[in-house]
């Protein structure tokens, strides 16, 4: 796949920043060889910092693996995925529960509410929702939300929650500035991604309003790859072009951008 930027004097310039995927799925590759060419051009473009979010029990085993072979840049998540809230889904938190108890992790996610595939199980969801919660208050974490056509309902679960352990990030915001102000005013950062890159999504001018002092950067790698490799599978390293846009639309350097996010992210996962 081809490098963001392949100049080695610009890979040592975007090495001397410091940027943040808060939220990359890259553990989903499995071939060492693959594995290793996504972490290099991470590296080369400044991308040093990964979290990553767990979905279910299955991808605990994989996390574990890429922190264990980059344990300076990759950090680690459980939670319960709202689409894998299924028929089975009091067994998966009981089993990512036991792992919570042997792993170090920096969050509790990606939990949350997701409505756009299917509404069978929205009982359960709320309720492994709650109890997520609970977990993330219970180890003084935060939490990162995974919320699709669901806003109503994970913020009035966030309202009844509310008090001064919950924090955490709104993954993949993409809705109103009303909403983003909600958010903001019960302590959550936005997380954004590759759709504020997407030339109708609107997403860009609700950001344009919003300080950075509110905002973290993400990819969701492999998903939403930002322009101009839509289209294609995201990787981690394509962060630089969603900080180049976040750049642009506040009017200052892409090094502001990667300082203030990246500080963002370590008072929000404390590393």
């Amino acid at each position: 796949m081809q490098k963001a930027f392949c100049n080695p004097q610009k890979a040592f310039y975007f090495r001397s920043m410091v940027l943040t995927d808060t939220h990359t799925h890259q553990y989903y590759e499995t071939d060492p060889v693959k594995k290793a060419g996504l972490m290099q051009r991470c590296l080369e473009n400044g991308i040093s910092r990964l979290f990553l979010p767990n979905v279910d029990s299955s991808s605990i085993a994989l996390i574990n693996d890429m922190v264990a072979t980059y344990p300076q840049n990759c950090f680690a998540m459980l939670g319960l995925h709202p689409c894998d809230v299924k028929e089975h889904w009091q067994q998966e938190l009981d089993t990512i529960y036991a792992a919570l108890q042997q792993t170090k992790v920096y969050a509790i996610g990606e939990i949350g509410i997701d409505l756009y595939w299917d509404k069978t199980f929205i009982a359960e969801q709320q309720i492994a929702f709650k109890q997520q919660i609970a977990w993330a208050k219970a180890a003084n974490l935060p939490i990162v939300i995974h919320c699709r056509e669901a806003f109503d309902e994970v913020y009035e679960i966030l309202l009844e929650e509310h008090d001064e352990k919950l924090r955490g990030i709104f993954h993949c915001f993409s809705g109103t500035l009303e909403q983003a102000q909600k958010i903001i005013d019960l302590g959550f950062f936005l997380g954004i991604g590759g759709v504020v890159t997407y030339k109708n999504a609107g997403l860009d001018k609700i950001v344009q309003q919003i300080d950075l002092k509110h905002l973290v950067l993400e990819t969701d790698s492999p998903y939403l790859t930002p322009v101009p490799y839509r289209g294609k599978p995201n990787e981690s390293s394509y962060l630089i072009h969603v900080a180049q846009k976040m750049a642009d639309l506040h009017q200052t350097s892409i090094e502001e951008v990667a300082a203030i996010t990246t500080q963002n992210s370590k008072v929000i996962f404390g590393v």
